[in-house]
């Protein structure tokens, strides 16, 4: 019989590191996760996200301005918050290799800070737990289908077959799918990993030969606020269509 997790994880990782550089100018200034969206910063929704489905504690990286993350956040109460403080920038698998110590030894969420996802029927969040089996994977990511992601001209990143294994795109091809930069991982994802900065790809890469890697297809909208061009598209393209955060 499957061995599925009885629920929520309960602690959440959420990348907030980076130097933000092509938000630049709002950024020389502002922390890229605390650029607002509709008024609210994008960090204040991913949190808010976590703590409604039943998260308990977040581990943040910072880098770039981030004791103005420490700032902002020193009065929230509804959060055990913890900071993985970077004294260089160790991209998206170094950032949580150093703060794995903090994230314990059980299954975590992790969010990118600098995406704006609306649930389809079912909160993103739970459908991810729903789907996460323990014996066969160490990740599961949320996939965004590429036509429809606001913000994003790439080739996309992953094919998926139906039993929901990932495999990545060929230099040829262009993937019907993109990382939503929200995922479930097991600390074993991690394990032999390098020190200092290196790409969650790497990780990933590993887990596709292993066949545990999986992923499900996001069934909301999903928006990439990477430039202020972008920002301003995504939120013309939100007030549209009455979203509130």
């Amino acid at each position: 019989m499957s061995k599925r997790t009885t629920g929520i994880p309960q602690t959440a990782m959420v990348m907030a590191a980076g130097f933000g550089t092509r938000l630049r100018p709002l950024t020389e200034t502002t922390p890229k996760a605390l650029v607002p969206v509709l008024g609210v910063p994008m960090l204040d929704v991913v949190l808010n996200r976590l703590q409604a489905v039943g998260v308990k504690r977040v581990v943040i990286n910072l880098h770039h301005l981030g004791d103005k993350i420490r700032a902002h956040l020193k009065d929230r109460t509804d959060l055990e918050i913890l900071y993985s403080e970077e004294t260089e920038i160790l991209e998206t698998g170094g950032g949580i290799v150093q703060a794995l110590p903090l994230l314990g030894d059980q299954p975590f969420f992790t969010v990118n800070a600098k995406i704006i996802w609306l649930n389809g029927k079912i909160d993103a969040l739970q459908r991810l737990a729903a789907s996460w089996n323990d014996e066969k994977m160490d990740a599961l990511l949320l996939l965004q289908p590429t036509v429809t992601a606001v913000g994003y001209g790439g080739k996309g990143d992953f094919t998926m077959d139906q039993d929901g294994r990932v495999r990545r795109r060929r230099e040829w091809e262009v993937a019907p799918f993109l990382y939503a930069g929200i995922q479930i991982c097991h600390p074993r994802l991690f394990r032999d990993a390098p020190s200092g900065p290196f790409s969650t790809n790497l990780v990933w890469d590993r887990a596709i030969e292993e066949d545990r890697l999986y992923g499900i297809r996001h069934d909301g909208e999903w928006y990439h606020v990477s430039t202020p061009q972008h920002l301003r598209e995504v939120e013309r393209h939100l007030s549209f269509h009455g979203i509130k955060f």
